[in-house]
């Protein structure tokens, strides 16, 4: 009987998801609301697609698949969407890691510049690096038809999209190196250093290794970027076909819709089991080394031929990026590219007489998703970290799902799902703006758990042990403390719904347009120089949302500063 009475608590203890829950109707009514709205803006629309694929009549069959793997060309496109995705990844990851490594291991000059260039194509749209190649090395291009005299030299297919596609994604890999390189302890390096091992060897044998969690999960990440980009190889392609744009021509062009959530499914599969290898490599941390004793980042002595061969790497890409800039604001102020560069505010009277709704639609659809985003992205993160409840991995897996689908298949869903009773939202704001919240809330979640965890439980503790209910402790005390991560969030958020293209192509109509559709329409039909001016207003409006997030971010550091 005292045994008894001794497990009683400890199996309330244990079973503290469902006293919570009864505990607690806030927390209860809000997990009820996100897990119903998880199910419906994300788990049915990839059903929808599913179901499709192999119920195109009605009755089940995998007729459909068969189809597609009995045609060479739809094999030929599964392929090139591999090859490219591993090819860009690949490239990628390396030029990441290299500037990483000069940024955090090396004395290399312009550290702040080659910083804060890294970070442009990731406010860019899609396909804005795209405009800029055929600009520079397409048929009329000022490098290969201008300067170079070359006539039969084309940019189009596998070559051009690896240039476009690295440029334009080595960020990702960065990003994750770079707190990587942050989270290796220098003292490991300097001891081995200290005890005779060359440069060579304690890179070989030391920090080449304790990064090899994050080479993984920044060559996957890039590799399901790849595979889900749609814009890059729709415009530059050629004959290269790529299962993410025959998807959309099969679906909206040839009418095909079987086929289409078919090839749609086929992109899946290969993205999720990326996205599922990633986290498992995410989640071993424990390669990494960190010791209790504090540590502060040293520059390791290297010597002066790599310091100069990382400088001129990490210049060369730099430059490639400023070229692709500077091409972009050429193009918007010539006449003719290729043939007359004299100057014009043409392209700018005509961007803004066919932009002029698109750009307010955009802005309107981007402010609206921003917020709410952000808010949900907090929400969930809290519950995640803060609460426990029965099916919490589930609902985490479920909020991150969204991330590792390609905007070709969410599209495709939201067709699917909302263009029948009993949820009818096509041709209206909310499909797009449900389309932006659900697609980016799972970076806001990443951002708010990684914050969440460095915050002792102790605060909000104190304050639900004073009687105040999940809501205000959230409200009132969580959230203030991860201002910065909320605002982060909502930066990421925004920039995200501006540059959208992939998913909402689908999903736009006659009164709700987007600004990246429109370019990617007016590059379609060549008139380059409309396409630039475009491309420059969208950059501009993402610049000026990220200068005033600094100056909130600044002014809220401010003033948590002790006086």
């Amino acid at each position: 009987m005292a045994v008894a009475k001794l497990r009683k608590p400890k199996h309330r203890v244990g079973g503290t998801g469902w006293w919570q829950l009864r505990q607690d109707p806030v927390l209860f009514i809000t997990l009820i609301i996100i897990s119903i709205s998880l199910l419906v803006f994300i788990v049915y629309p990839l059903f929808k697609v599913f179901l499709l694929s192999i119920r195109p009549r009605d009755a089940f069959t995998f007729d459909v698949y068969r189809g597609i793997f009995g045609q060479w060309w739809l094999r030929q496109s599964l392929y090139n969407s591999l090859l490219l995705g591993t090819i860009t990844a690949t490239t990628s990851t390396i030029i990441g890691f290299l500037f990483a490594f000069a940024l955090n291991r090396t004395n290399i000059p312009w550290k702040g510049f080659f910083g804060q260039m890294v970070q442009l194509p990731m406010i860019s749209p899609p396909f804005m690096f795209t405009l800029s190649v055929i600009l520079l090395l397409g048929r009329n291009g000022l490098i290969t038809k201008g300067i170079l005299g070359l006539t039969n030299f084309s940019i189009y297919g596998l070559n051009g999209l690896v240039l476009v596609q690295t440029i334009s994604m080595f960020p990702i890999a960065f990003l994750t190196l770079n707190g990587v390189m942050q989270g290796i302890n220098p003292d490991l390096e300097e001891g081995a250093l200290d005890l005779g091992a060359s440069r060579f060897a304690v890179f070989r044998s030391i920090t080449l290794p304790l990064s090899v969690p994050g080479l993984a999960s920044s060559w996957l990440l890039v590799f399901v970027t790849s595979l889900a980009d749609f814009a890059n190889p729709m415009v530059l392609g050629g004959t290269f076909d790529v299962l993410s744009v025959q998807a959309y021509l099969q679906f909206t062009g040839m009418f095909n819709a079987p086929r289409g959530t078919a090839l749609a499914m086929m992109l899946l599969i290969p993205a999720m089991v990326a996205f599922l290898v990633q986290r498992y490599w995410v989640s071993k941390k424990s390669y990494v080394t960190v010791t209790g004793k504090p540590s502060s980042p040293r520059i390791l002595a290297v010597s002066p031929w790599l310091r100069w061969s990382l400088f001129a790497l990490c210049s060369l890409v730099c430059l490639v990026i400023l070229a692709f800039y500077g091409t972009v604001i050429m193009g918007a102020f010539v006449k003719t590219w290729g043939v007359d560069f004299s100057f014009t505010l043409e392209h700018w009277r005509y961007a803004w007489d066919v932009g002029v709704n698109s750009i307010k639609s955009t802005v309107f659809l981007a402010l609206i998703a921003t917020p709410i985003t952000g808010i949900l992205a907090m929400i969930i993160a809290f519950i995640l970290v803060r609460k426990h409840f029965p099916g919490k991995k589930l609902l985490g897996l479920t909020s991150m799902l969204a991330f590792a689908v390609p905007g070709t298949v969410v599209g495709i869903g939201y067709i699917l799902a909302f263009n029948e009773p009993p949820f009818i939202l096509s041709g209206t704001a909310a499909i797009i703006v449900l389309c932006f919240v659900f697609r980016e809330v799972p970076v806001g979640i990443e951002s708010g758990v990684a914050s969440l965890i460095q915050i002792d439980r102790s605060i909000e503790e104190a304050s639900t042990n004073l009687g105040a209910s999940t809501g205000y402790t959230f409200s009132r005390i969580t959230l203030p403390l991860i201002r910065p991560a909320f605002l982060a969030g909502l930066f990421f958020a925004f920039t995200r719904s501006m540059t959208a293209v992939s998913a909402i192509i689908f999903l736009v109509s006659a009164r709700w347009h987007h600004l990246t559709v429109l370019i990617l329409s007016q590059t379609e039909i060549m008139r380059l120089g409309a396409a630039s001016v475009l491309s420059l207003i969208l950059i501009i409006i993402v610049l000026g949302a990220f200068a005033i997030m600094r100056l909130v971010v600044r002014d809220t550091t401010t003033r948590q500063l002790p006086r």
